[in-house]
């Protein structure tokens, strides 16, 4: 699913370097690194941005998706492209990089953020679980972060035992922390940006096929 680019790049040098074929690319400790999903990862991130996208216009939440947007957390060698990502619309005159970069800086600018485990997350689940996405969202602010393991892959210390497909949400408290709750089956998917969604957990992550 990923390649990289054996280069160190900073976030300035990163944003202008535009590949030709118009391949999508993160930032990995200054490694432009290609996000390359696969069938399902792409059916589940498409029918999620759907299902939001009813749900913000049902409830006249102040949100829009983006196609696609960059979050630069504070450190200078990482960008990341979440695969669902939804924005408020209240925040962004607040954006500095918005206009011309697509890029967001603040955390509260940020609804939710969706990631979408895959089958190269045994090999890079502490990058994508929280030893630096999840440390990062929370540092800047993120209201929200969703991980979405339909193939419930990720490490037993993470989703437990037994491995199980499992959607877990984070949820930024008063204090600034990532508090924790996991989801799978038949329970319903709480979340605080999007207080009336009535999904499960089994809807959800079987959208992938």
């Amino acid at each position: 699913m990923i390649q990289s680019i054996p280069q160190l790049l900073t976030f300035d040098e990163f944003i202008d370097w535009h590949p030709e074929d118009g391949r999508i690319f993160e930032l990995i400790r200054g490694v432009p690194t290609e996000v390359n999903p696969n069938g399902p990862h792409e059916t589940l991130s498409g029918w999620l941005s759907l299902e939001l996208g009813i749900e913000i216009r049902q409830e006249k939440l102040p949100f829009f998706i983006p196609k696609t947007a960059t979050l630069k957390p504070y450190r200078e060698l990482a960008g990341y492209k979440p695969d669902v990502v939804v924005l408020d619309e209240r925040h962004m005159a607040e954006e500095p990089r918005w206009q011309s970069q697509s890029t967001v800086l603040h955390g509260v600018s940020v609804a939710l953020a969706i990631e979408i485990a895959s089958t190269n997350w045994r090999d890079a689940c502490e990058l994508k679980l929280g030893e630096l996405k999840l440390g990062d969202y929370e540092l800047i602010g993120v209201r929200e972060y969703w991980i979405v393991d339909y193939l419930g892959i990720a490490a037993v210390r993470h989703i437990g035992r037994p491995k199980r497909p499992t959607l877990t949400v984070h949820t930024l408290d008063a204090e600034g922390e990532f508090q924790m709750a996991q989801f799978r089956d038949a329970e319903r998917v709480i979340s605080s940006s999007f207080p009336s969604l009535n999904l499960t957990a089994a809807e959800i992550l079987g959208q992938a096929g």
